[in-house]
């Protein structure tokens, strides 16, 4: 096996290694008390479900943020990666990070070009995200991966509910 070969085969292991940890033990899996925004996701085709809600400051940075729902693993853990790197951010970053994390799991962008669309001080948080880019393999898992981020975008711009169909919830700036 070549080197190339073996680091590949060590990130796949560590990828798998973060969505099983966070889809067993999912953090910030609540709703989040005096909520400015809550909305819902639901992927009909495997059955996830998510509700996503967020308390912003008058200033745009997410206070506090949570879901809670229930789905397959890479459903549940996505969630739970999501919450913990967007809280305390901004929601021009949450905007950048959606669009990064979209990214990724379409295949679109590697994790590499996926933090330069991001401030350098995410990109500890893009290399934590880049453990959901191995469902750009399976099509179908793409829209389970992008559920709760699609959620968080409705919660954000104030509608509540959300969609991963295409051309929907693909934000330049969300408002609180």
């Amino acid at each position: 096996m070549t080197a190339a070969a073996e680091r590949t085969d060590d990130l796949t292991a560590l990828y798998q290694e973060i969505i099983l940890d966070h889809g067993r033990k999912p953090r910030n899996s609540r709703l989040v008390e005096q909520a400015s925004c809550t909305a819902q996701g639901n992927n009909p085709l495997c059955g996830d479900r998510v509700t996503v809600s967020a308390r912003v400051s008058p200033d745009g940075f997410i206070d506090d943020l949570g879901a809670e729902g229930r789905g397959c693993a890479i459903s549940i853990a996505s969630a739970s990666l999501m919450t913990d790197v967007l809280k305390g951010r901004s929601i021009d970053d949450a905007a950048r990070v959606f669009r990064a994390v979209q990214g990724m799991c379409t295949g679109t962008h590697d994790p590499d070009h996926a933090k330069t669309l991001v401030s350098p001080e995410l990109a500890d948080g893009i290399d934590r995200l880049a453990a959901l880019s191995g469902v750009r393999q399976f099509p179908s898992r793409v829209k389970c991966a992008t559920l709760a981020w699609h959620a968080l975008v409705s919660c954000l711009e104030g509608r509540a509910a959300a969609t991963t169909e295409p051309g929907h919830a693909q934000p330049d700036h969300v408002q609180p």
